[in-house]
């Protein structure tokens, strides 16, 4: 058998390939390089692998100089961005970058001790001359001052740097996490205040959320940076150990030998891994640190050392009196209180001639000065400004905003009433503003139309309120009270109580609904008084891109704007839906040249939408139930009216209005003890009159004269007044 004697490659050359041709490998063209620019996925998991390759192949020592320099210009790179990034989410990709820098740190302190410890005994060359530079450069001919060099290295990253940016990070990602509930709320408030609309309300949300991961990364991110500082602290052990063993027992050579040598090698690899190590982790605490400053790091710091020029000037004062002191030397000491004067002095100079900065930081001219002057005057007015819709709440209820996604929040059901309300009245709804009242109880809250309290009501998050159909209390153990829309008894009973309560027949309804259909009750019953002349303007616009003619004929020469405006507040006031806007238009039209009383072209709208008034009291069979006026009661209504057309007003006797309303009262309780829910109908000429007496004890009651029957309505008739 014949055998082939196989020789170790030297330190710096790679088995079977020379540095010229592994040169000419690695670096790409021109070409390669663009084609590999559009590939930075395949690229970037190419490099992850490399890395894990190391881990088990060897290197040699010209690959290992590399790429200790790649990991040299990534670290410098990390904290240079760093410094200059204006927030701390322009970097989230921080945590991923910190554990590959530190893979490859790890990885190449795994290959340079193959190579110190195999080669060692060859010389100081032996791990490549990145690491012979960097022990030659620190210890001096002296491995003793290495030694100590390089431990008070690992005790500032470790005991410093990394602890003190791990704790950082870990409070930031606490506090942040705390805050999102508030910061939620913050966003859904402002949403359904019309602050904002539903696309910036979804980049907030996104930015939260990558604020709140990003914070959590950086949390264990920094668990990373510790765990390689005591690393290289166990392999600098091991390399020394391992390599003054093996030079002096396998390579016969002197013990002082030994321990220079593999000493220099050893903290060479600790100080060519660790040099990058404090450079991450210093860019880590930046990072983490960062937060709440806005701007990049040197602007921040000049801006706020600028701003106390005071500081400066005690600073400077300070060095005067250091120098003074027995045996210290002057020159340093007085150039500083130099410096330190003057930058004072020359802050405070430019701090008395700058202009007023804007709320950017950014100066302002003249002009900006004198509008921003007018802002501060215009703040008093803004206090006069009114909200529509306000719903205030107390503590204990602030969950039912920032529910999370998904859940019935109060939040969801607004927006959906909005939506619901559009399509049943015609137009849509001002924002609600929601915000909390440390006034109110913490289950109670309060509903304002234009600043006015509107409604009020006590809820329970959580639980279910119950409510009989019959009118009856409901026989189940809770808090019984009365339901704030319709004032009927309710209990509140616990969320297991929920499925017996429903097969006992009752209503069951959670505590987002009994608010957003108060809130809906209310906004019908004032729905008048929502409807602003900005928001007939933008009906207007609306119809007139399929009525324009119509429009131009109308306004304004037989009728204005705000004509328009107190028609539609009639017809809302009744719940009439005004969606069907051209026909109501039309029917102004046709009346507005010879009529110019609101309320009497009301009736002729009214008359003109008989079809839809039908249909919206319609019963389930189809049917009309209606309660007629008597002639005798029509005769008295109109002989009570006094005043010439506009002026005209109802001047009937106390004693004959109060007959009317308890025979009005009678009628319909008896019908709803039948289970009908009719509506009055009187000739045109009283029914304004007749509405205007019924609305004050029974809002709800609708009042149709005889010419808004549809000839084609099924009528049938339940009593008579």
């Amino acid at each position: 058998m014949s055998e082939t004697a196989a020789t170790a490659p030297a330190p710096g050359q790679a088995s079977g390939m020379t540095a010229g041709q592994f040169a000419s490998f690695a670096i790409p063209n021109r070409a390669n390089l663009t084609a590999l620019s559009k590939r930075t996925d395949l690229f970037f998991a190419t490099a992850v692998m490399g890395i894990l390759t190391v881990l088990i192949f060897p290197l040699p020592a010209f690959l290992l100089d590399m790429l200790l320099a790649v990991s040299i210009i990534i670290s410098v790179l990390i904290m240079m961005t760093g410094l200059f990034i204006d927030n701390p989410l322009e970097f989230t990709v921080f945590p991923t970058l910190l554990l590959v820098a530190t893979l490859l740190r790890l990885a190449l302190n795994l290959a340079s001790t193959r190579l110190i410890l195999g080669h060692g005994h060859e010389g100081t060359a032996a791990a490549g001359h990145v690491i012979e530079a960097f022990g030659n450069f620190v210890m001096g001919g002296n491995f003793v001052i290495g030694i100590i060099v390089f431990a008070i290295l690992i005790i500032v990253n470790f005991v410093v740097i990394t602890k003190g940016s791990g704790r950082i990070a870990e409070v930031a990602a606490r506090f942040t996490l705390d805050a999102m509930p508030g910061k939620q709320m913050a966003i859904d408030a402002d949403l359904s205040a019309g602050l904002i609309d539903e696309k910036v309300a979804k980049a907030r949300r996104a930015a939260l959320e990558e604020e709140s991961s990003f914070f959590g990364a950086m949390d264990g991110a920094s668990k990373f940076v510790r765990g390689d500082a005591v690393a290289a602290l166990l392999i600098t052990f091991i390399n020394v150990i391992g390599g003054i063993i093996i030079g002096v027992a396998q390579q016969g050579m002197p013990f002082l030998g030994a321990a220079k040598s593999y000493t220099l090698l050893t903290i060479g690899d600790g100080l060519a891994s660790q040099v990058p190590a404090l450079i991450v982790s210093t860019a880590a605490g930046i990072l983490v640190s960062k937060a709440g400053v806005k701007g990049s790091a040197d602007k921040a710091l000049g801006k706020q050392l600028a701003n106390y020029p005071k500081a400066l000037g005690m600073s400077s004062g300070v060095m005067v009196l250091i120098s003074l002191l027995p045996g210290m030397p002057m020159l340093p000491f007085v150039a500083l209180a130099v410096a330190s004067g003057y930058a004072a002095w020359h802050f405070a100079k430019v701090a008395r001639e700058a202009p007023p900065l804007d709320a950017n930081g950014t100066p302002m001219d003249a002009t900006a000065v004198a509008a921003a002057q007018a802002a501060k005057e215009e703040t008093v007015t803004d206090l006069l400004k009114l909200d529509d819709l306000k719903l205030e709440m107390g503590y204990a209820l602030l969950a039912m905003v920032n529910g999370p996604e998904g859940q019935d929040r109060l939040t969801d059901q607004i927006k959906a009433l909005r939506r619901q309300l559009a399509a049943e009245l015609g137009f849509v709804m001002p924002s609600v503003r929601i915000l909390d009242n440390v006034q109110l109880d913490a289950n109670a809250y309060v509903v304002r139309v234009k600043e006015i309290e509107a409604g009020t009501g006590q809820i329970f998050p959580g639980q279910f309120m119950a409510m009989d159909p019959m009118g009856g209390q409901v026989q189940l153990p809770g808090q019984h009270m009365l339901e704030p829309t319709f004032g009927l008894p309710a209990t509140w009973i616990d969320a297991s109580l929920r499925d017996q309560a429903q097969l006992k027949g009752y209503t069951v309804v959670d505590a987002a609904t009994v608010v957003s259909t108060h809130l809906t009750e209310i906004i019908k019953a004032h729905v008048s008084e929502l409807l602003n002349h900005v928001e007939v303007q933008k009906l207007l616009r609306e119809v007139s891109k399929e009525h324009g003619e119509l429009l131009k004929e109308v306004m304004p020469s037989q009728i204005g704007t705000t004509g328009i405006q107190r028609v539609l507040q009639f017809l809302l006031a009744e719940r009439v839906s005004i969606r069907d806007l051209g026909a109501i238009i039309e029917g102004i039209a046709e009346v507005a040249g010879h009529v110019k009383n609101p309320r009497d072209i009301v009736e002729h709208v009214r008359a003109r939408l008989g079809r839809q008034i039908c249909a919206q009291y319609q019963g389930p069979d189809g049917m009309l139930p209606i309660i007629t006026l008597s002639p005798a009661w029509e005769q008295a209504f109109l002989e009570s009216i006094a005043g010439e057309r506009d002026e005209r007003y109802l001047a009937m006797q106390p004693s004959k209005l109060s007959e009317f309303v308890n025979t009005v009262r009678d009628r319909f309780e008896t019908a709803a003890r039948m289970g009908e829910m009719p509506v009055l109908v009187t000739s045109v000429q009283a029914r304004p009159f007749v509405r205007s007496i019924i609305e004050r004890f029974r809002r709800e009651t609708p009042v149709m004269s005889q010419a808004e029957i549809h000839p084609r309505a099924r009528l049938r008739t339940v009593g008579s007044v």
